[in-house]
């Protein structure tokens, strides 16, 4: 600092902070020698918080307004320390803003795959991508946790810790959510209001509030994701041999538009041949006399969640067993096969007639 701020620092009777920087969380007064002329003028903007620090110790915490620098405006700080003049001469203090708004659009992402098993698809490695914003609430705690000295302090500074924080708890609750991999698109608002919820106490211990937590994408490894769209694109051909009928019909149709190729009818002879000899093999093998009964099905498998977990499988017979001791009832969470998410097991039609060959329990006397 040159002489000639070292002069007009003497003069400064308004403390504020102006700045159109987005990402600034804390900002320090600047002025020389932490001098505070007595009766300056501390105006206090909407979404600011302004901190006095004496001798490293918080003195007092201004919300928005207009604040004169006085004895009686300075309660907490005149305690603190004896004034030999009164309170009339210059005092030093560390002034620090805070920024209140919201620090919105902040990344997290999960740097490796996370691991869980699945039902359908036994163990997968996930990631995960989405948005968070938050903002500060308690601005001692803040300065004491985090920002400490620092006289210039921006989000950078401290999104990798509460992104790896994130992560963490999205591996965690991810695992233990049990939630079908197909099915946890449809459960992102879900998961992020859970989240939220669950992340936000941690966020308190360092004087921020998680305002909001969107999951915004959460994706397969690419082998998997290949497997699913060959199964849906098997699922949209349905019948096989219409479906190598229809490949033979569009081939002729293209050789017989192109005759200059001498092609057309040996296209024709091929497609009818391939399309015979694909139809024989897809067809079932005749049934003879002496073949016997076709297989017996398999009997569906059912899983429970009992106290908080996930138990089974089970077959329709054990569910019987289970109904009569009373861990399976109308209200217990069902899954099988085929289903898209867990339901009441008097959802089912075929547990809920299990279910009414069961007495209701003996009332008392």
């Amino acid at each position: 600092m040159g002489l000639w701020d070292i002069i007009t620092s003497q003069f400064i009777d308004v403390i504020e902070w102006m700045s159109d920087a987005e990402d600034v969380m804390v900002k320090r007064f600047d002025r020389y020698d932490n001098e505070i002329k007595y009766g300056a003028m501390l105006t206090v903007r909407e979404s600011q918080i302004a901190v006095f620090v004496n001798e490293g110790q918080i003195a007092d915490v201004f919300p928005p307004g207009l604040y004169q620098l006085e004895t009686a405006n300075l309660p907490i700080l005149t305690t603190l320390q004896s004034w030999p003049h009164g309170f009339k001469s210059p005092f030093k203090a560390e002034i620090y803003f805070l920024s209140s708004k919201q620090f919105v659009d902040l990344k997290w992402g999960t740097k490796n795959p996370i691991m869980m098993r699945d039902s359908e698809f036994g163990a997968v490695r996930l990631r995960g991508f989405g948005t968070y914003s938050m903002r500060i609430t308690d601005p001692a705690k803040f300065l004491k946790e985090v920002a400490g000295t620092d006289d210039y302090f921006t989000t950078d500074e401290i999104t990798d810790q509460l992104r790896n924080l994130i992560v963490s708890r999205f591996a965690e609750i991810t695992a233990k959510s049990e939630i079908p991999v197909l099915d946890l698109a449809a459960n992102y608002d879900d998961l992020g209001e859970f989240l939220t919820n669950r992340i936000n106490p941690e966020f308190q211990s360092y004087g921020l509030d998680l305002t909001k937590l969107l999951v915004e994408n959460i994706s397969l490894p690419s082998e998997v994701e290949k497997a699913l769209d060959k199964r849906t694109s098997m699922g949209m051909v349905g019948d096989l041999s219409k479906y190598t009928q229809f490949q033979t019909a569009d081939a002729i149709t293209r050789a017989a538009d192109n005759p200059g190729s001498g092609g057309a009818g040996i296209a024709m002879g091929m497609g009818f041949a391939m399309a015979n000899k694909l139809g024989e093999a897809l067809s079932p093998p005749p049934v003879s006399g002496d073949s016997g009964p076709p297989p017996i099905p398999a009997e569906p498998q059912y899983y429970l969640v009992v106290d908080g977990k996930r138990a089974g499988p089970y077959d329709p017979s054990e569910l019987e067993e289970h109904a009569e001791n009373g861990s399976l009832t109308r209200n217990t969470l069902v899954w099988r096969g085929g289903m898209r998410k867990w339901r009441r097991a008097a959802e089912l039609e075929e547990i809920d007639e299990i279910l009414s060959h069961i007495p209701p329990a003996v009332p008392d006397v």
